[in-house]
């Protein structure tokens, strides 16, 4: 699927602008990004309840835009489920086969194979008011998926789900995806399930697409401050670039930050000194410990603090450590290990905390 900038505005409100995209065949693509950035806007477009007010989508070198959704090879799943709720698990799903005067021996082996599919095999005969919402939402999946479209879109399919239920349902919905191969495009806002079952993001704010890339690229490598903030939790510093020098294929850049002092941070891509940059470092990358790290590593950055606030959630704790200048900076410890003494920094430890100038990056490079 191509989208070739495709524009939209209701009234005077633009909502996207100039969207160019590449899905593969088969992926798992998934469009991210905060309450009213276009995301929903642009998957009604790709699945025809929309019209662009310019630019093109082509699935397999086709211009679908002439078509209506029906017409498309294509299929959507909403987040309200939209079942008919006077009919069984059973005609839901063989609801779309029914209306095309289908055999009826064809029908049953067809609705038996995608309920397998959805583990609801055993659930046929009952009314949408007899399923939990995982449930519901599989029957709406097995219901789309029956018409074997050659892309599925998923509207913010897990919202309405509580947090366990909708991160059993985003394993089962990967799963899914692994068996039957054809291409999921995804709509959520939420990072978590983004990072987990995508194989690729768009990573979308204000009708923009800012970033296109795999999980481990948007994560590790955000193109953009708003990126970096939204994808996960990281510290993020206003900078000026004070030396650089050549190593290999990378460089050692030396940060003038006002809230930190001089930082050391490794690039890909030579900047000059007396750029301004934005700056990023991801909390788990941090170490914190109550001694003074014992390195000669001159690629270490280090430095003195306080235990502003520590957050304890059982696997991690979340340390918010108030710097020698003032900076509160986020630093993340995992508990690998059984702890019978309970933890072993607090609030008000003075501590040290330290990262390697490769765990770091600079994000936005402006003129």
């Amino acid at each position: 699927m191509v989208v070739e900038g495709v524009a939209k505005s209701f009234g005077t409100v633009k909502v996207l602008n100039d969207v160019n995209l590449k899905i593969k065949r088969g992926e798992f693509f998934s469009l991210l990004g905060p309450s009213g950035c276009g995301k929903t806007t642009l998957l009604r477009i790709l699945a025809g309840f929309e019209t662009p007010d310019f630019g093109v989508v082509t699935f397999d070198g086709m211009n679908v835009l002439p078509l209506p959704p029906n017409r498309r090879p294509s299929n959507t799943v909403f987040q309200s489920y939209a079942l008919f709720p006077h009919l069984t698990v059973f005609e839901n799903v063989a609801f779309s086969m029914r209306l095309k005067k289908m055999p009826k021996q064809k029908v049953a082996a067809k609705v038996e194979e995608y309920l397998k599919l959805v583990q609801l095999e055993n659930h046929a005969q009952k009314k949408p008011n007899q399923l939990s919402g995982g449930q519901k939402q599989r029957v709406a999946i097995a219901r789309a998926l029956i018409n074997e479209p050659d892309v599925l879109f998923l509207d913010e399919p897990l919202s309405a789900l509580d947090a366990k239920l909708r991160h059993h349902m985003l394993i089962e919905l990967d799963t899914i995806h692994d068996k039957i191969g054809i291409t999921f495009i995804y709509v959520t806002h939420d990072q978590e399930e983004a990072l987990s079952v995508s194989d690729r993001i768009a990573v979308m704010n204000q009708g923009n697409v800012l970033q296109v890339g795999t999980p481990h690229e948007i994560y590790e490598s955000p193109a953009t401050d708003f990126v970096a903030r939204f994808i996960g939790e990281t510290n993020l510093f206003d900078a000026t670039v004070a030396s650089v020098v050549p190593m290999g294929n990378e460089f050692m850049v030396e940060l003038d930050i006002p809230e930190l002092g001089r930082i050391k941070v490794t690039d890909n891509d030579e900047v000059r000194i007396g750029q301004r940059v934005s700056f990023t470092i991801r909390p788990e990358k941090i170490v914190i410990s109550k001694e003074k790290p014992a390195t000669k590593r001159d690629d270490i950055n280090l430095l003195r603090g306080e235990v502003d606030e520590p957050i304890y959630s059982g696997f991690q704790t979340k340390f918010y450590v108030k710097t020698d200048n003032r900076t509160v900076i986020g630093v993340t410890k995992q508990h690998a290990k059984y702890s019978e003494e309970g933890p072993d920094i607090v609030w008000k430890d003075n501590v040290y905390i330290s990262w390697s100038a490769h765990d770091g990056y600079i994000v936005e490079v402006r003129e």
